[in-house]
């Protein structure tokens, strides 16, 4: 069986900024932002930055939530493309941000895992390897962040990710939970919510040979492909062939992009490069890594879409590390997310139903969202991820109505609503793998309602 031979550049840099613990700035103005680094091993150094939403309510029933922003990737970079493509004040632009979530929350960007964003470590061997130690990590982070902070403690925090940053949440939501049962996490923890998240790739795969053959994207002989990969990725991880799935997730994706003229992964009305936030770019430069569309997206969204948009990788490592002031110098924004991926490659096709299960299990609030034009996290295999949960109230859910979910005067049907005690879904129309990009109101409404933020609805 072939494999993958990636050659990773043990790297080891001197930095002497940090000595341990945390490192924070403060923004002077009204301190509506504050950021900083927290080493969360030695030699390993995560990067946070904190908004203070101006629109804050006190509301005694209803306090103002937090939440955590969680990328995908592995290794895409939450202070940047989830700041400043998808929630954040302002856009790449520096422009404000009409559908911001600063409007019904605080938000607490995490470039996470070490390794992503602004975060780097001294020694590649410090990149994480699972899940698990991702979650570690950032509750290494949250509890320097939040233990001595009696304001941050009076706000519930809600993680919500998408992508593959929803497999970093439920098991950082475990982590987390277990910081505070032990009184080691001053906390409390308002629920997990899961965006067109990577939690079942097996079911994911075998939902895209279908739902592309449904819309014409695939003929039969593209369908028999890419099953038969689908097949073989199932086999493998029956086998715990974790890795070698990984790869073969690859070629089906090189697969599909054949049979479908280069389908756009993240909405499948489109080519790919036609997505506003995720643009096509060539393979890698280093020939060492096959061309791959999902890690290709780390560095795709480094280029923002056309028209007046501006260069993510030029703002975020030009003017945006100059307010900073405490990047070190010879760190770069991005700089070791591709190591970041390959590091997790032993993990990036196990599933994290489970986890999901024992989130629900112990009370957790777990809110699922999915974009109807999605492919890669297909919303056909978010459902069949959901039927294998074994939560008690599974079939009561399954059972209910759904709910049409509307957004302003616009008598548009703009997605679906269910739910049955602390599990939630929101089926979101017209919108592909980046819902707060592509349905912005609706979003906003949906976060709302998540956090249970006193903050009026979007009218």
């Amino acid at each position: 069986m072939e494999k993958f031979h990636v050659l990773v550049l043990l790297v080891v840099f001197s930095f002497s900024l940090f000595h341990g613990g945390i490192a924070r700035a403060v923004k002077s103005q009204g301190e509506s932002e504050e950021w900083g680094y927290v080493q969360v091993r030695p030699k390993a150094h995560m990067f946070w930055w904190l908004f203070k939403s101006p629109y804050r309510v006190e509301q005694p029933s209803k306090p103002w939530p937090i939440i955590l922003w969680l990328q995908g990737g592995p290794g895409a970079s939450g202070v940047g493309i989830g700041n400043f493509e998808e929630i954040g004040p302002l856009d790449t632009n520096l422009k404000p941000r009409n559908s911001t979530w600063l409007k019904i929350a605080d938000l607490l960007f995490v470039d996470n895992p070490v390794g992503t964003g602004y975060s780097y470590v001294e020694d590649a061997e410090l990149l994480v390897k699972t899940d698990d130690e991702s979650a570690t990590d950032l509750t290494t982070l949250l509890m320097e962040l939040f233990n001595t902070d009696e304001s941050l403690q009076k706000s519930p925090l809600y993680i919500v990710a998408e992508s593959y940053g929803g497999k970093f949440a439920v098991t950082a939501g475990l982590s987390i939970l277990k910081a505070i049962e032990a009184g080691k996490l001053k906390q409390k923890l308002g629920g997990v919510t899961l965006g067109d998240s990577w939690i079942s790739p097996e079911d994911f795969v075998f939902s895209w040979g279908p739902l592309l053959k449904d819309v014409s994207r695939l003929d039969n002989n593209g369908l028999e492909k890419s099953n038969s990969l689908a097949e073989k990725i199932s086999q493998q991880l029956k086998d715990g062939e974790y890795t070698e799935a990984t790869n073969t997730w690859i070629q089906l994706e090189s697969v599909i992009g054949a049979y479908s003229n280069s389908v756009d992964f993240y909405n499948f009305l489109l080519d790919s490069g036609m997505s506003p936030v995720a643009l096509t770019t060539s393979a890698f430069s280093n020939g060492i890594f096959a061309v791959n569309r999902y890690s290709r997206y780390l560095s795709s969204l480094r280029v923002s879409p056309g028209n007046d948009d501006g260069d993510i990788d030029s703002l975020m490592n030009g003017a945006i590390k100059k307010k900073l002031k405490i990047i070190p110098a010879n760190v770069s924004w991005g700089g070791q997310s591709d190591s970041v991926f390959w590091y997790l490659a032993g993990d990036f096709m196990k599933p994290r139903i489970a986890e999901v299960d024992e989130l629900l299990s112990k009370g957790v609030n777990v809110t699922v969202y999915n974009g109807q034009l999605d492919v890669i996290c297909a919303t056909k295999g978010t459902e069949a991820w959901i039927d294998k949960l074994k939560w008690e109230g599974l079939q009561d859910f399954l059972n209910k109505e759904r709910i049409p979910l509307y957004c302003k005067d616009d008598q548009a049907t703009k997605g679906f609503f269910k739910s049955y005690k602390n599990l939630h879904f929101y089926w979101i129309l017209r919108a592909g793998h980046f819902v707060p990009v592509e349905q912005p109101c609706v979003a906003l409404n949906m976060a709302r309602a998540i956090t249970q933020s006193p903050a009026a609805e979007a009218s």
